[in-house]
């Protein structure tokens, strides 16, 4: 076998797993991936393989495209840690640019933009007793439990004083809106966690990194969809890829349009939710920042990451203040 560390991300580690084919090398056709836990102390709570490896089973028959999944090990003797194997997908993987000579048409890159809302869309209308997910998750009080959490997490991993952090999850504690419905979230939905069709810029290949995933208020990863969209003019220091600033990728304006036709939600609260996406964002920098100095993020580059989480905290405020999407 040959392993190699897939490098994007902060959290899960990934791997491609490639068979040797004898004398001919490795066998490209034949490799999978296999996701495991990060080293380092972790939230209890977080990274369960199970629960990451039995959402995307579920999902497999629906209209979401995901990997198909092979095999999930709880036993810790084998690698150390639980761990499971899914198929490989060929797809376009997007963080910092779009490949050279990929979606070079403003046309193309509107479908990518418009892709990837239509496939949140179809995510949120998926039965989630039907799929076997109905113990899934508590979506009763969702939001509520979401600003606590991320609150703790916050000041579980405090790193210096930040006063107006504590004062934007003190009003998102205390202005979280009624939710409209549940649904399957998926918790962290951008384009770097997606892979796009190679052939056809706007297809979907599959979304990836489910860890965050539960059942509760579908706008919440709207919201965090946001976070990680900029638009041309912008220099927001809180994202880690331009890419949506490029001619033709849709405004957020655009964005919420097409959701609110494909889903019928109403989108006048989004605010808040745009809100708290910028404040678990920052939440996840600072814990990110602490793992760091804690020397549990070996390998990772973490510049940077501590002068992100004040511009987020304004903009997170802005949102609620001015409507600032």
């Amino acid at each position: 076998m040959r392993i190699d560390l897939i490098a994007a991300g902060m959290s899960n580690l990934t791997y491609v797993v490639t068979p040797q084919a004898g004398s001919a090398g490795p066998d490209e056709d034949a490799a999978v991936i296999l996701r495991r836990p990060p080293t380092g102390a972790v939230l209890a709570t977080a990274h369960d393989m199970a629960r990451e490896h039995r959402v995307i089973s579920a999902l497999g028959p629906t209209d979401v495209p995901v990997p198909r999944t092979l095999h999930l090990c709880t036993d810790e003797s084998v690698l150390g840690a639980p761990f499971y194997v899914m198929e490989r997908v060929a797809g376009i993987h997007v963080v910092g640019e779009l490949p050279p000579g990929y979606a070079d048409e403003p046309a193309q890159r509107r479908a990518i933009g418009e892709g990837l809302i239509d496939v949140l869309a179809d995510l949120h209308s998926v039965d989630y007793d039907a799929v076997g997910l109905s113990e899934f998750g508590r979506p009763e009080g969702f939001a509520a439990r979401q600003v606590r959490r991320w609150t703790k997490q916050w000041e579980a991993t405090r790193d210096q004083d930040r006063p107006g952090l504590d004062a934007l999850g003190a009003r998102l504690a205390e202005t979280v809106p009624t939710a409209q419905r549940s649904s399957i979230v998926h918790g962290d939905y951008r384009l770097d966690n997606c892979l796009l069709d190679p052939d056809t810029p706007g297809g979907i290949r599959a979304v990836l990194d489910w860890e965050m995933s539960t059942l509760g208020d579908p706008l919440t990863d709207l919201g965090m969809m946001f976070v990680y969209w900029p638009e041309a003019g912008e220099e927001r220091a809180t994202t880690l890829s331009p890419v949506t600033t490029l001619p033709g990728f849709p405004t957020r304006r655009e964005i919420m349009a097409r959701y609110a036709e494909r889903t019928g939600t109403d989108l006048s609260e989004l605010n808040w939710y745009v809100g708290f996406a910028f404040f678990k964002f920052a939440a996840i920098m600072a814990g990110i920042v602490a793992r760091s100095a804690a020397g549990a993020m070996a390998g990772k580059d973490t510049s940077g990451y501590a002068e992100r989480i004040g511009p987020c905290v304004e903009l997170g405020r802005a949102a609620l203040d001015d409507g600032a999407i």
